[in-house]
């Protein structure tokens, strides 16, 4: 949170959409207002025009519609939102003809949920479809604050469209989520069958925040905290002091602290780790993306979200947890 958002800071050090939908939803509970997201977001508004995508990426053009409603929903700026509507608009009515006569997503440009489901194909299609029938969703609400009856008309038609369509299964938790939460899944039989199943595994930092959003969803939020104990507390449990752009847990195996010289024998957790763009010492180690606990615990241990522009309504609704993490979801 320097000037900007900031990711990638040992490479590009760009601002990323995609990223800042769990940084936008970690400050938002942390931080409350702070200049740099509104600055972020119009900076990348202002050099990707409505015919192109935000970083290249289609659904990250779709995070940066998500992450405005989420942003009125806690600080209520409608001079804000309005100063967005002509591009949202654009925006919106160029994304609903991404959607084929069977309600399928047909988006071009680079096709990305996280890395782990990078080259799956069917998890990738099936976590775009959740994304569009979420940002339709998203954009019919935030037309409806506007008084654009022509935008929420767009989106209404494109949300009865997507619903029609969905996706075989691929069983990867990334998509999985996102279908729950989009309610194209059953809550929770996709907890039971598919996210909790294998616990931390197939986990990515980024959509880690997604899967921990639908086990809420399902009422199985002690099966996310045993997730944040065994993932994220695996990179504390390795000497981290902030979260990193990519882990796995089979990473740790016989490798060394990240806080340490690498002992004789023992792996380099930083080094000989990593794949994508972040191969070896490429790695962030201080990645925005992957601090969603955070904002988690505030909404599903807490209990506390927005129900109306500003806060200006809020339910609170705290959610006990049984001292000591369940062993219930350990395989």
């Amino acid at each position: 949170m320097q000037e900007y958002l900031w990711d990638g800071i040992k490479r590009d050090r760009l601002v990323w959409l995609g990223d800042m939908h769990p940084e936008v939803s970690v400050i938002n509970t942390v931080f409350g207002y702070n200049e740099v997201v509104p600055k972020s977001l119009d900076l990348i508004r202002d050099r990707t025009p409505t015919t192109e995508w935000m970083n290249g990426i289609s659904s990250y053009s779709m995070w940066w519609v998500i992450i405005q409603e989420d942003w009125y929903m806690h600080h209520g700026d409608l001079s804000y939102l309005q100063a967005q509507q002509s591009y949202l608009a654009g925006l919106l009515k160029r994304l609903a003809t991404f959607i084929g006569p069977d309600g399928a997503e047909k988006l071009n440009g680079m096709r990305f949920l996280d890395w782990p489901t990078y080259e799956d194909k069917v998890a990738v299609h099936e976590g775009l479809q959740a994304m569009m029938l979420l940002t339709m969703q998203s954009g019919q609400r935030m037309a409806q604050y506007l008084g654009d009856n022509e935008l929420q008309e767009i989106c209404s038609q494109a949300i009865a469209k997507l619903k029609r369509h969905v996706p075989q299964t691929s069983g990867r938790k990334s998509p999985a989520a996102l279908l729950s939460l989009a309610e194209l899944r059953n809550a929770s039989e996709t907890a039971e069958k598919i996210l909790i199943p294998g616990g931390p595994k197939d986990l990515s930092t980024f959509y880690g925040f997604y899967v921990l959003n639908a086990l809420a969803k399902a009422d199985q939020t002690d099966a996310g905290l045993d997730m944040i104990d065994r993932y994220w507390g695996g990179m504390l449990d390795v000497g981290a002091t902030t979260f990193w752009e990519g882990f796995d847990l089979d990473w740790t195996v016989n490798s060394g602290r990240i806080d340490e010289l690498v002992p004789p024998g023992k792996k380099d957790i930083h080094g000989d780790f990593g794949e994508h763009c972040y191969i070896g010492f490429r790695h962030s180690l201080c990645h925005g993306w992957a601090g969603g606990p955070t904002a988690w615990l505030s909404r599903h241990v807490l209990g506390v979200q927005p129900m109306a522009p500003g806060c200006s309504k809020l339910s609170i609704d705290p959610r006990p947890v049984p001292r000591g993490l369940s062993n219930a979801y350990r395989i």
